[in-house]
């Protein structure tokens, strides 16, 4: 049972890896790389605060300043998880790491990323503030002009030389690609999502990450119990993309340390017994607000 629990340990970190690739939010957890955690639901988060510039004299030299690293802990408020069971007759030992390791990585690529993406995305969307909201009903003729305004918008505030991603609803990048017009103007980048590198769209250097759209949504619901998942919150809008700074959302998952045991030791059935816990949450520092705009399809009358 050693051997078995180290291999469990393996697909856990594999899974982990697997989440920042297969998630269209991905590129966030590298927002997280100082973050400390230590297990459970809590995590520091550092900031940095620090003195501008100021004059020097010639008699005195420089003014001394401040630099102050502190870490704040926060608490991953989504702690969501799901127990499986498998019939000792269906699998022997032998083969129960393997079908384990397939259960786990089908789980989260259908169920897990779907969802921790749609809360991003939702969270991303309620905590750039009612300023940085906006209202557009998508169409062909004016999508291209309204989605480079909105992008014009983050670099008057963060300026040139910062990296830009756009995550667009794929309904709204599809109207785009079907566009001849639109199309030739946009053009193709490397983008980095953990250890893989693909080709992507952009739009002026700017990375265009088509999303599905069953995640873009400016408010969700996660089932407590039951079927569980998530659906879109009662009147929550679409929406039709996001611009961030690719540095300033920070987004941390964690799957918390699976559990495997055999049908000598669970106790409700003659059953191989799975246990799957994943703690995640984002957070948007307040300096990294002006970097972010939101499009929606409608108005959100809860969003404040």
């Amino acid at each position: 049972m050693a051997n078995m629990i180290e291999k469990v340990a393996l697909i856990q970190k594999s899974l982990d890896l697997a989440m920042i690739q297969g998630a269209v939010t991905g590129f966030m957890e590298a927002n997280a790389l100082d973050v400390k955690y230590n297990g459970g639901a809590e995590v520091k988060i550092p900031s940095i605060a620090m003195d501008g510039l100021a004059n020097y004299d010639r008699a005195t030299g420089f003014v001394d300043g401040d630099v102050t690293l502190a870490y704040q802990t926060m608490t991953m408020t989504q702690d969501r998880g799901r127990g499986f069971t498998i019939d000792e007759n269906d699998v022997d030992e032998s083969g129960v790491v393997d079908l384990v390791s397939k259960l786990a990585s089908e789980f989260q690529r259908t169920m897990v990323i779907p969802e921790v993406d749609a809360y991003r995305i939702a969270q991303l969307c309620v905590l750039a503030g009612k300023d940085r909201r906006r209202a557009y009903t998508a169409a062909a003729a004016s999508v291209f002009t309204q989605l480079t305004t909105d992008i014009g918008t983050v670099r008057d505030a963060v300026g040139q030389d910062v990296p830009l991603v756009v995550l667009i609803n794929q309904k709204v990048a599809t109207m785009m690609n079907n566009s001849t017009e639109i199309s030739k103007r946009l053009d193709v980048m490397d983008f980095e999502r953990g250890e893989i590198k693909t080709k992507v769209k952009s739009i002026d250097g700017n990375a265009l990450l088509p999303v599905p759209s069953a995640r873009m949504h400016s408010r969700i619901t996660v089932a407590a119990s039951g079927k569980g998942g998530y659906s879109a919150a009662e009147g929550a809008a679409s929406i039709n993309w996001i611009v961030t700074v690719k540095n300033g959302p920070i987004a941390v998952s964690k799957t918390d340390k699976m559990r495997l045991f055999d049908p000598e030791t669970y106790q409700k059935a003659r059953a191989w017994h799975l246990d799957y816990r994943k703690f995640h949450d984002l957070w948007l520092p307040d300096n990294k607000k002006p970097g972010v705009f939101v499009n929606l399809a409608a108005e959100d009358a809860s969003l404040t």
